[in-house]
Parts: C-alpha cells; structure tokens; sequence
C-alpha cells in the first residue's frame, strides 16, 4: 500500500457491518448521500445496480454482499462512495456502498501488516493488509481484487 518512503498514507475510514476500513484517499472522487439506484438484470449479485452521476452511469458494488453478508440496507448514515481505480490497466469508476463514512485521516504505514492466515472473516486475497489506528484494528481491503 505504500512506498518505502512514505510514513504515513492519507485514507478514508468507512464503517461496513461493524467494521471498520480504510480506502486509500487518492481513489476516492466523492462521497454522495444515497440516491435512486437502477438494478441491472443479469449482473454479478454483488454489482447489481448502476447509479447516475452527473449523467455518467456508474456501477454500484455492495461490498457486504461480495464478503458474504447480507446486502446493506440503506439508512441516514449510509454513503456511496465513488472510486477510480485501475483494473485491468483501465481507470475505472465504480461506486461503493457504505454503512458510515468516518474521516479522511492519517494512517501511519508502519502499522500496515499481512493479514492473518486464519480467524479473517473474509477471503484473504480481499485485505490488502490489517492496520493499526487509534485504539482499534481497521482493514485495508484490497479494492482491485473485491472488483475482479
């Protein structure tokens, strides 16, 4: 997630089923107040629906639902939030949903560590690393790999 030289990594914590992430700052575009979504028959269960961003359609991921959870219903703190990141060597768009958004903070890199192999929640190839911040553990998950 971050270079040898970099000390620290600017991201965004969001709160997804009681835990918290952090996403790289540098892929986030903006963060929307929930808004009417368009389910797309046929598509991944886990990006089931497009939203309409300034008249660009772009694809909703559900990341409670690619983790195996129940999908996230909608509630006043709930965020979608709208990423550019590289897949396939393309700069794609895609829109996430949050349970909460938190803050964009400081995230010391030198707490950045390999997940453990056993006790994860999720699928190991879906957390980029397990960080440490103020007093909790938060995850860094590892968007291009949820994605593909």
């Amino acid at each position: 997630m971050a270079s040898a030289e970099e000390s620290s990594r600017q991201v965004l914590m969001l709160g997804l089923a009681g835990e918290m992430f952090a996403l790289d700052a540098r892929q986030v575009r903006e963060i929307l107040d929930p808004v009417p979504v368009t389910r797309v028959p046929g598509a991944q269960p886990y990006v089931s629906s497009v939203l309409n961003v300034r008249g660009k359609v772009i694809p909703l991921a559900d990341l409670r639902v690619r983790f195996g959870m129940p999908p996230a219903s909608i509630t006043p703190d709930s965020r979608f939030i709208v990423l550019e990141i590289d897949l396939a060597g393309e700069p794609t768009t895609i829109g996430i949903v949050a349970d909460k958004v938190y803050e964009v903070t400081d995230l010391d890199t030198s707490t950045l560590q390999k997940a453990p192999p056993i006790g994860m929640r999720w699928r190991p190839e879906f957390i980029a690393a397990i960080a440490k911040w103020k007093d909790e553990f938060i995850i860094v998950p590892n968007m291009k790999q949820i994605l593909n």
